[in-house]
């Protein structure tokens, strides 16, 4: 694949995906729209894990406010472009981590929180930024952050339109992890290689479940629960996970 927006490689099962406009904090166009879509969409087999990230000093800044035809037709854009971005990302195969190296703003910040695992660097900050220039969230972020961190933090986050240090958003439960800049790359790798070695299929079902679990009464839950680990229980990797467990050796899961 030959991209012109973002920096894509695969190596020991995972793929790394860099926006990679970083004159312009990786503020996302229409061709790096297309182009995170596309790397995502077109994973091989052999990726179990995926890592998305920005270059230089920034995660994201959000929407390219110089790519006119985008912000001409913003409802368009939205529904062409940022929809299957983020379908891209949930609907993807293997768990996504979201690593946030700086800045993440706007749709920017909703693009790092539609990920599975969110990692970030303590000078990190998250901005629903949308009100700095008149427009509401979107990007899926008013879906996601009141379920992340209840009514009242996210109308303040999208009212006031303040950063978020990284601690802060670790502490309300908005990211996984904030780490010290120093540990942040080592804490992502680690982070990636664990997931990249683990039961991808467990992995899929496990983000089904807690998706539904926003919509589902106990009942269905439990139902659904039950449906899916009975075809977790037939996998090879539940196979691989008990003989490794009475063997007492680390489980050599192979996604199946």
């Amino acid at each position: 694949m030959n991209f012109q927006t973002i920096q894509f490689s695969i190596r020991d099962g995972i793929a790394t995906v860099v926006m990679n406009r970083p004159d312009v904090m990786n503020a996302l166009n229409s061709q790096m729209r297309a182009e995170i879509t596309q790397a995502l969409t077109d994973l091989g087999r052999d990726v179990r894990c995926v890592v998305l990230t920005g270059s230089g000093r920034a995660f994201c800044s959000g929407q390219d406010l110089t790519d006119a035809a985008a912000v001409l037709d913003i409802q368009a854009t939205l529904r062409d472009e940022y929809e299957p971005m983020l379908r891209a990302i949930t609907d993807c195969p293997v768990p996504v981590i979201a690593a946030v190296n700086g800045i993440a703003a706007g749709a920017g910040a909703n693009l790092a929180l539609v990920a599975d695992v969110v990692i970030a660097a303590e000078s990190a900050a998250f901005i629903e930024a949308f009100t700095r220039i008149g427009l509401i969230p979107d990007a899926g972020g008013t879906w996601f952050i009141p379920r992340l961190v209840g009514h009242a933090r996210a109308m303040g986050m999208m009212l006031f339109a303040d950063a978020i240090p990284a601690k802060q958003a670790e502490d309300w439960g908005l990211i996984w992890k904030a780490l010290p800049d120093a540990e942040f790359a080592e804490g992502v790798a680690t982070a990636a290689r664990k997931l990249a070695s683990g039961p991808t299929g467990a992995y899929r079902k496990i983000r089904t479940l807690v998706s539904a679990s926003m919509d589902n009464d106990l009942e269905d839950q439990l139902k659904l629960e039950a449906r899916l680990q009975g075809e977790a229980g037939k996998s090879a990797d539940f196979s691989e996970g008990v003989q490794a467990f009475l063997q007492k050796r680390p489980a050599r899961f192979t996604g199946r």
